[in-house]
């Protein structure tokens, strides 16, 4: 077999093989396909896209490239979650423990943010001496003990997708949805859980910027998985500011917590969650129907047994959980910079992107793969979509490093502002799936 047939069948837009795209990912991780081989199979496949077939295949054989998850030992069925990322998305902090105090083993691998989005992994890492990258051991005891599990994938999950995704990065293909699909299932299929939730935002500040595109990607997501016999079901969710008020690793990780107590329910960080939650309740068989698991979650809340359950995941795995009901014990800013608004006006849209962009410039996000966080810095957005302003109105409170500087019309520049109300619709676009 060889690699340039590969590549020719594809450049003609013809369908791969299960055994030639085995090949492919199998030389890819192993270093037998020159990368320069691989980059022009990944750019034909961009142009030409793939068969649900082939997607399959794809992933199939990432996951094949290294370990798989037993979870097997675990009773029940074990639901995992997968979001495709937003400035301030910290559903996993929020839904975790309140699927887990509801009875759902609840098995998820997180990333480490770069750019402009943070990572799960890198919010948890906020919280003194917790654990954020499990042996299997220890994820085991933690989804038996609290039924919840959070770490950083090891190096031996789908180590193929780690190489194709650092070719994508630079050869401007990581917008192909047959690979975002193979990338994003083929990890989760290696995690082991049964069941899947899947949020994919869209919107400005999104990856999917249309609604046609977050379908298209859902639907393929989607269809991998039930290919696969995995229960799995997507909610395309607005992405047009960030999730809630905290952008920054300890600030989201407060902020989390705050809802847990059983605030800030009426925001839509906190009802995204709660019905993120209730869908991941359904198909782990503690509700049958969604209002009864929506009735599940506000209970786990009103009782505290859903942050008595990140206390205990948090002290099972290394961590301080006194700083859940003490923040001053989580890192903090050296200094606290408030920005006031110059002008009145009714806010019609936040940009953010751009502040996700600030907050990284202030040390809450990675340049690079290699950059060490400020996990004390970030932004508390003050303004929200629809909030009417007055000049001198506070709008944002950067937490920074002591002596930094701030550009107040950076920060200004997110918001636009309008005269009337600007029309919005609800945070939960479609829904795709069992």
């Amino acid at each position: 077999m060889r690699m340039y047939d590969l590549i020719y069948t594809k450049k003609l837009g013809g369908a791969l093989s299960p055994e030639q795209i085995a090949f492919w990912v199998k030389g890819a991780a192993d270093g037998s396909i020159p990368d320069e081989q691989s980059a022009s199979l990944l750019m034909a496949t961009c142009w030409r896209g793939m068969t649900t077939d082939e997607t399959l295949a794809l992933t199939l054989a990432m996951r094949d490239s290294g370990k798989r998850m037993d979870l097997s030992s675990v009773p029940g069925t074990k639901v995992d979650k997968h979001s495709t990322g937003g400035v301030g998305d910290k559903t996993t902090l929020i839904l975790g423990p309140i699927v887990a105090a509801c009875g759902v083993p609840c098995p998820m691998f997180s990333g480490r943010g770069l750019g402009h989005t943070g990572g799960t992994v890198d919010k948890f890492a906020a919280i003194p001496g917790l654990k954020v990258e499990l042996t299997d051991a220890e994820f085991l005891r933690s989804l038996k003990e609290t039924r919840f599990a959070n770490s950083a994938p090891t190096g031996d999950i789908a180590p193929a997708d780690k190489k194709l995704y650092a070719l994508r990065d630079v050869t401007a293909t990581v917008e192909s949805i047959p690979l975002i699909t193979a990338s994003i299932m083929s990890k989760k299929l290696a995690g082991g859980a049964d069941a899947l939730v899947l949020d994919v935002k869209c919107g400005p500040t999104a990856f999917m910027k249309t609604l046609e595109d977050a379908r298209t990607l859902a639907r393929s997501m989607v269809a991998v998985g039930t290919a696969h016999g995995m229960q799995i079901r997507a909610l395309i969710t607005r992405m047009d500011a960030p999730l809630g008020w905290a952008i920054g690793n300890a600030l989201e990780v407060m902020e989390s917590v705050e809802i847990l107590r059983g605030e800030h329910a009426d925001s839509e960080l906190a009802q995204m969650s709660f019905r993120l939650a209730a869908e991941m309740l359904i198909m782990g068989g503690a509700a049958q129907t969604l209002p009864e698991a929506l009735a599940k979650v506000q209970a786990s809340i009103r009782d505290g047994s859903a942050l008595e359950t990140l206390r205990r995941f948090t002290s099972l795995n290394g961590g301080d959980a006194r700083a859940l009901d003490d923040f001053s014990r989580l890192p903090q800013a050296g200094q606290t910079i408030d920005v006031l608004a110059d002008r009145a006006g009714v806010v019609a849209a936040i940009d953010g992107r751009a502040l996700g962009l600030l907050a990284m410039e202030l040390g809450a996000g990675r340049k690079d793969r290699n950059d060490v966080l400020d996990l004390g810095v970030g932004i508390r957005v003050h303004a929200r979509v629809g909030q009417r302003l007055e000049k001198g109105d506070k709008v944002f409170t950067a937490y920074a490093k002591a002596g930094y500087r701030l550009h107040d019309e950076a920060y200004r520049a997110t918001l636009e502002l309008m005269e009337g109300p600007p029309s919005q619709g609800s945070w939960l676009l479609d829904t795709i799936g069992c």
